[in-house]
């Protein structure tokens, strides 16, 4: 695991995104592993703007999204098909049937889950895979467990990751209870995996992750295991490693 420190959330998406970019322009017709929430956007927009510098291209890239409501329309402005389409998608030279997200309108969860799979095997996995962390350790929406969920699944959102995203919705009555996501194994078979976390609030889940006992009830300490995993955090979020595991952090 190599964790590299950047001063601000605004380094922070920088490094990432230079990590990412260098992925396309080493291989243009890369799979790049999609994450959602308020960690990658600043990262998303980096790209975008190396997009209109003509650094990268998008044309031939192919996506796969870590995850989806469980119930929720494409429409829906909350919904994650309509989060990357804002934010990265309708902004650089994409082609829509090369992006792939879990498909929240579907209520056959195992047919879902079946074909969302068969999707990412075709690809062979990731050659990037992004990430985001929750404060309880889950990536994606693989939560604490007694186990680690190798293939996508439908899961039972936590109190904590419902009440974590009920700032995006009207009410916390409005958060969907269930999502569909792409399970550890599926994500550990990404050739890279970068995982970007900023903020005070997740230096405690950054060193468990990092340092502490790999365990399903750290959904993101199964990334000890990975041969190319790669975190990208800002100083906040670095603090407690920085206390009591400096020699893990890299500046680049």
């Amino acid at each position: 695991m190599k964790i590299i420190r950047a001063k601000d959330y605004a380094e922070l998406s920088k490094k990432a995104a230079n990590i990412m970019a260098a992925q396309i322009i080493n291989k243009p017709d890369c799979v790049l592993g999609l994450a959602t929430g308020s960690s990658p956007i600043g990262l998303y927009k980096e790209l975008i703007k190396k997009y209109e510098n003509g650094d990268i291209s998008f044309s031939k890239v192919r996506t796969i999204n870590l995850d989806e409501y469980r119930g929720i329309t494409k429409d829906n402005d909350q919904s994650y098909y309509y989060f990357m389409n804002d934010n990265l998608f309708s902004h650089v030279d994409i082609k829509a049937e090369n992006t792939n997200i879990p498909n929240g309108e579907n209520p056959d969860a195992e047919a879902e889950c079946a074909r969302y799979d068969a999707v990412i095997e075709s690809f062979g996995g990731a050659d990037i895979q992004l990430l985001g962390i929750g404060h309880d350790g889950h990536i994606g929406f693989n939560e604490p467990s007694d186990h680690f969920e190798k293939g996508t699944n439908c899961i039972d959102l936590t109190q904590m990751t419902i009440e974590a995203n009920a700032r995006f919705f009207a009410s916390i009555d409005d958060v969907p209870k269930q999502a569909y996501t792409m399970g550890c194994g599926s994500i550990m078979k990404a050739k890279t995996v970068l995982l970007v976390a900023n903020g005070k609030a997740k230096a405690d889940i950054i060193y468990k992750a990092a340092c502490g006992e790999v365990t399903p009830q750290i959904p993101a300490s199964i990334l000890q295991m990975h041969p190319n995993a790669i975190f990208v955090c800002d100083d906040e979020a670095l603090s407690v490693v920085a206390e009591k595991c400096p020699e893990m952090i890299s500046e680049f």
